[in-house]
Protein backbone atom coordinates (compact mmCIF):
# COMPACT_ATOMS: atom_id res chain seq x y z
CA UNK A 1 0.00 0.00 0.00
CA UNK A 2 3.02 2.73 0.67
CA UNK A 3 4.39 1.68 -2.72
CA UNK A 4 1.20 2.20 -4.46
CA UNK A 5 0.76 5.48 -2.97
CA UNK A 6 4.17 6.81 -4.45
CA UNK A 7 5.74 6.16 -0.42
CA UNK A 8 9.51 5.37 -1.21
CA UNK A 9 13.18 6.81 -1.01
CA UNK A 10 13.97 10.21 0.75
CA UNK A 11 10.39 9.77 2.56
CA UNK A 12 9.30 9.23 6.55
CA UNK A 13 6.29 6.97 7.25
CA UNK A 14 5.34 7.73 11.33
CA UNK A 15 4.68 4.50 13.29
CA UNK A 16 4.58 3.38 16.91
CA UNK A 17 7.50 1.83 18.50
CA UNK A 18 5.59 -0.25 20.65
CA UNK A 19 5.90 -3.85 19.01
CA UNK A 20 5.13 -4.18 15.35
CA UNK A 21 8.31 -4.79 13.77
CA UNK A 22 6.29 -6.16 10.48
CA UNK A 23 5.35 -2.39 10.30
CA UNK A 24 8.54 -0.66 10.49
CA UNK A 25 9.82 -3.55 8.34
CA UNK A 26 7.37 -2.54 5.55
CA UNK A 27 8.27 0.74 5.41
CA UNK A 28 12.22 -0.15 5.43
CA UNK A 29 11.09 -2.52 2.53
CA UNK A 30 8.78 0.19 0.59
CA UNK A 31 12.83 2.47 1.04
CA UNK A 32 11.29 5.00 3.39
CA UNK A 33 12.55 5.96 6.63
CA UNK A 34 10.33 4.67 9.62
CA UNK A 35 10.17 7.55 12.26
CA UNK A 36 8.65 6.38 15.80
CA UNK A 37 6.24 8.30 17.63
CA UNK A 38 5.02 7.87 21.37
CA UNK A 39 2.24 5.79 22.58
CA UNK A 40 -1.10 7.04 24.75
CA UNK A 41 -0.42 5.28 28.18
CA UNK A 42 -4.25 4.18 28.45
CA UNK A 43 -4.94 2.63 24.53
CA UNK A 44 -0.97 1.58 23.28
CA UNK A 45 -1.57 3.09 20.31
CA UNK A 46 -0.22 6.39 18.81
CA UNK A 47 -0.61 9.68 20.51
CA UNK A 48 -2.06 11.94 18.57
CA UNK A 49 0.17 14.80 20.08
CA UNK A 50 3.41 12.76 19.71
CA UNK A 51 3.30 11.94 16.37
CA UNK A 52 2.19 16.25 15.32
CA UNK A 53 5.54 16.73 16.78
CA UNK A 54 7.87 14.51 14.57
CA UNK A 55 5.98 15.51 11.51
CA UNK A 56 8.98 17.04 9.26
CA UNK A 57 8.25 18.29 5.19
CA UNK A 58 9.83 14.76 4.58
CA UNK A 59 6.80 13.12 6.33
CA UNK A 60 4.75 11.24 3.38
CA UNK A 61 2.64 8.91 5.40
CA UNK A 62 1.74 7.49 9.23
CA UNK A 63 0.91 4.11 10.55
CA UNK A 64 -1.76 3.62 12.92
CA UNK A 65 -1.88 0.24 14.51
CA UNK A 66 -4.60 -0.77 17.12
CA UNK A 67 -3.12 -2.80 20.18
CA UNK A 68 -4.48 -5.76 22.18
CA UNK A 69 -8.32 -4.95 21.00
CA UNK A 70 -8.55 -1.32 22.20
CA UNK A 71 -8.62 0.69 19.21
CA UNK A 72 -6.69 3.49 17.95
CA UNK A 73 -8.15 7.42 18.21
CA UNK A 74 -8.68 6.73 14.49
CA UNK A 75 -10.85 9.93 14.15
CA UNK A 76 -7.92 12.28 15.75
CA UNK A 77 -5.28 10.91 13.85
CA UNK A 78 -6.87 10.59 10.02
CA UNK A 79 -7.70 14.52 10.83
CA UNK A 80 -4.04 15.07 11.88
CA UNK A 81 -3.08 13.43 8.71
CA UNK A 82 -5.30 15.50 6.70
CA UNK A 83 -4.22 18.50 8.05
CA UNK A 84 -0.42 17.69 7.03
CA UNK A 85 -1.40 16.17 3.96
CA UNK A 86 -0.36 12.77 4.86
CA UNK A 87 -1.31 9.22 3.83
CA UNK A 88 -2.52 7.47 7.02
CA UNK A 89 -3.36 3.79 6.93
CA UNK A 90 -4.70 1.40 9.78
CA UNK A 91 -3.66 -2.06 10.69
CA UNK A 92 -6.25 -3.77 12.04
CA UNK A 93 -5.86 -6.45 14.33
CA UNK A 94 -8.12 -9.90 13.51
CA UNK A 95 -11.31 -9.83 14.21
CA UNK A 96 -13.01 -12.60 16.36
CA UNK A 97 -16.85 -13.95 16.57
CA UNK A 98 -18.92 -11.63 18.63
CA UNK A 99 -19.92 -14.17 21.10
CA UNK A 100 -16.05 -15.51 21.66
CA UNK A 101 -15.48 -11.40 22.21
CA UNK A 102 -18.60 -11.17 24.51
CA UNK A 103 -17.17 -13.93 27.14
CA UNK A 104 -13.77 -12.11 26.48
CA UNK A 105 -15.01 -8.75 27.72
CA UNK A 106 -16.97 -11.18 30.47
CA UNK A 107 -13.69 -12.33 31.64
CA UNK A 108 -11.82 -9.04 31.75
CA UNK A 109 -14.96 -7.86 33.82
CA UNK A 110 -14.34 -10.32 36.12
CA UNK A 111 -10.76 -9.54 36.36
CA UNK A 112 -10.97 -5.97 36.83
CA UNK A 113 -13.41 -6.44 39.72
CA UNK A 114 -10.76 -8.68 41.87
CA UNK A 115 -6.96 -7.85 40.92
CA UNK A 116 -5.31 -5.89 43.31
CA UNK A 117 -1.89 -4.62 42.81
CA UNK A 118 -1.90 -4.05 39.70
CA UNK A 119 -3.14 -1.25 37.19
CA UNK A 120 -5.99 -3.04 35.12
CA UNK A 121 -6.89 -2.10 31.62
CA UNK A 122 -9.02 0.74 30.18
CA UNK A 123 -12.03 -1.04 29.09
CA UNK A 124 -13.67 2.18 27.36
CA UNK A 125 -14.30 2.77 23.68
CA UNK A 126 -15.25 -1.52 22.30
CA UNK A 127 -12.24 -2.95 23.92
CA UNK A 128 -12.64 -6.73 22.20
CA UNK A 129 -9.42 -8.02 25.02
CA UNK A 130 -7.50 -9.62 22.04
CA UNK A 131 -5.28 -9.42 25.00
CA UNK A 132 -6.14 -8.51 28.79
CA UNK A 133 -2.51 -6.48 29.44
CA UNK A 134 -1.92 -4.87 32.73
CA UNK A 135 0.64 -2.78 34.00
CA UNK A 136 2.81 -4.06 36.81
CA UNK A 137 4.38 -0.77 38.63
CA UNK A 138 8.27 -0.87 39.34
CA UNK A 139 9.91 0.49 41.97
CA UNK A 140 13.76 0.56 41.15
CA UNK A 141 13.44 -3.80 41.01
CA UNK A 142 12.11 -5.92 38.11
CA UNK A 143 9.09 -5.95 39.47
CA UNK A 144 7.29 -7.12 36.09
CA UNK A 145 9.42 -9.89 35.58
CA UNK A 146 9.58 -11.14 39.17
CA UNK A 147 5.87 -11.02 39.17
CA UNK A 148 5.42 -13.21 35.45
CA UNK A 149 8.05 -15.39 36.65
CA UNK A 150 5.72 -16.06 40.28
CA UNK A 151 2.64 -16.30 38.54
CA UNK A 152 4.32 -19.06 36.35
CA UNK A 153 5.52 -21.00 38.93
CA UNK A 154 1.63 -20.80 40.40
CA UNK A 155 0.71 -22.15 37.04
CA UNK A 156 -0.84 -18.91 35.84
CA UNK A 157 0.23 -18.42 32.26
CA UNK A 158 1.44 -14.95 31.49
CA UNK A 159 3.20 -13.02 28.53
CA UNK A 160 5.26 -9.46 27.93
CA UNK A 161 3.03 -8.55 25.00
CA UNK A 162 6.47 -6.42 24.26
CA UNK A 163 9.92 -7.14 25.12
CA UNK A 164 11.61 -4.54 23.22
CA UNK A 165 10.85 -1.43 21.72
CA UNK A 166 11.71 -0.92 18.26
CA UNK A 167 14.14 1.94 18.93
CA UNK A 168 16.31 -0.19 20.84
CA UNK A 169 16.78 -2.96 18.31
CA UNK A 170 19.78 -2.68 16.27
CA UNK A 171 17.90 -3.29 12.79
CA UNK A 172 15.76 0.12 13.76
CA UNK A 173 18.03 1.95 16.54
CA UNK A 174 17.25 5.56 17.03
CA UNK A 175 18.33 7.91 19.38
CA UNK A 176 14.83 9.06 20.50
CA UNK A 177 12.66 10.15 23.65
CA UNK A 178 9.88 7.56 23.99
CA UNK A 179 8.76 7.73 27.80
CA UNK A 180 5.61 6.38 27.60
CA UNK A 181 6.66 3.49 24.93
CA UNK A 182 9.72 2.21 27.43
CA UNK A 183 7.79 2.33 30.63
CA UNK A 184 4.99 0.12 29.03
CA UNK A 185 7.46 -2.47 27.87
CA UNK A 186 8.96 -2.15 31.28
CA UNK A 187 5.36 -2.84 32.91
CA UNK A 188 2.99 -4.70 30.75
CA UNK A 189 1.60 -7.85 31.14
CA UNK A 190 -0.93 -9.96 29.47
CA UNK A 191 -3.01 -12.02 31.63
CA UNK A 192 -4.78 -15.13 30.01
CA UNK A 193 -8.76 -13.77 29.20
CA UNK A 194 -9.72 -16.62 26.56
CA UNK A 195 -13.22 -17.80 26.02
CA UNK A 196 -12.49 -21.10 27.12
CA UNK A 197 -11.26 -20.13 30.68
CA UNK A 198 -13.23 -21.69 33.25
CA UNK A 199 -14.79 -19.59 36.56
CA UNK A 200 -12.08 -22.01 38.62
CA UNK A 201 -9.37 -21.03 36.15
CA UNK A 202 -10.15 -17.30 36.64
CA UNK A 203 -10.24 -17.39 40.19
CA UNK A 204 -7.06 -19.51 40.32
CA UNK A 205 -5.72 -15.85 38.05
CA UNK A 206 -6.92 -13.68 41.24
CA UNK A 207 -5.55 -15.78 43.69
CA UNK A 208 -2.33 -15.81 42.29
CA UNK A 209 -2.06 -12.08 41.09
CA UNK A 210 -3.30 -11.04 44.54
CA UNK A 211 -1.23 -13.26 46.88
CA UNK A 212 2.00 -11.01 44.82
CA UNK A 213 0.98 -7.80 46.13
CA UNK A 214 4.35 -7.48 48.15
CA UNK A 215 6.13 -7.31 44.97
CA UNK A 216 4.50 -4.31 44.02
CA UNK A 217 3.92 -0.78 45.22
CA UNK A 218 0.14 0.50 45.23
CA UNK A 219 -1.69 0.52 41.87
CA UNK A 220 -2.38 3.87 41.23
Amino acid sequence: MLRAAGVGVGDEVIVPAFGNAEVAGAVALAGALPVFADVDPVTYCLDAAAVEAVVTPRTAALVVVHRFGRPADAARLHGLGQRHGLLVLEQAESEAPYDEIARRRERAAYLDARLRGVRTPDGGDGHSYQQYVVRVPGNGRPDRDAFARALRARGVECRVPVKTPLHRLPEFRRCVSLPETELAADETLALPVDASLTKRDMQRIVTACNALGGLLQPAF
